[in-house]
């Protein structure tokens, strides 16, 4: 029985907002230890890293999705897939954006992922009949409130310095991969937890390039929603390759 608490996000992503402006004006936790990112000796490798020019294998419809049962939903399943549909979207609009303003190729590279990312949870609520919140969806128009608000404080933070820019892109993913978690933890339909994983896993490998493009520039970043020892565990690991379908 599905009967754990939903971690609901949006109260972390209104208090988010307020510590991610701390974060811009050098605020950091007290008595923290950051590790340094994992390095490449190779020259190839540390130029994907640092441009993001990994392409995402995330399961969609057409691949291994289907060969999982269609499974009874929550109400807890059914919030989750609804509401990462739009913070996937979130964050390609915010890369989107910010590429407009930026040269460097991360931020046009991730947004294209994110892509990937917000097309593997429409092909779930097609799958289970669900209304999709991002039909004919309008870059930075959100139909929940509290993305919406995000959107505008992520992008108008961005939009002041490169750095920022990162800043911002390191701080959705940091909150991705947090609030992937806590849909986790109420989620036991088989095709729903592959996909969340692998969204998951991609998050994990976003926040590696954008904190090397942070530390490449001179800047810092501090998590605002992973622990320390989190954050720490996921910069100084390699690129994970997704599972071949």
């Amino acid at each position: 029985m599905k009967t754990r608490k939903f971690a609901r996000t949006g109260t972390m992503l209104m208090l988010g907002i307020s510590l991610f402006t701390l974060s811009l004006n050098g605020c950091t936790k007290a008595e923290t230890s950051i590790a340094p990112a994992a390095t490449a000796d190779d020259s190839q490798t540390k130029e994907a890293i640092l441009n993001y020019s990994y392409t995402d294998s995330i399961p969609t419809a057409s691949c291994c999705m289907d060969s999982l049962p269609y499974e009874t939903l929550s109400p807890e399943e059914t919030e989750g897939l609804i509401y990462m549909r739009e913070e996937e979207y979130l964050a390609h609009d915010v890369y989107l954006t910010l590429s407009q303003l930026y040269a460097k190729p991360i931020f046009r590279n991730i947004s294209a992922s994110e892509l990937r990312h917000t097309a593997a949870i429409k092909a779930l609520l097609i799958k289970y009949n669900l209304e999709d919140p991002a039909a004919n969806h309008v870059t930075g128009v959100f139909t929940n409130p509290t993305l919406q608000t995000l959107y505008t404080a992520l992008v108008s933070q961005g939009s002041t310095s490169l750095l920022n820019g990162l800043i911002v892109g390191a701080t959705i993913e940091d909150l991705d991969i947090v609030d992937l978690k806590n849909h986790l933890l109420t989620v036991d339909n088989q095709d729903i937890t592959m996909v969340f994983n692998n969204l998951m896993r991609g998050s994990r490998n976003h926040l590696r390039s954008f904190y090397a493009n942070i530390l490449f520039i001179g800047g810092t970043y501090t998590p605002q929603y992973l622990t320390l020892d989190e954050f720490n565990a996921i910069i100084t690991g390699k690129h994970e390759a997704g599972p071949g379908c």
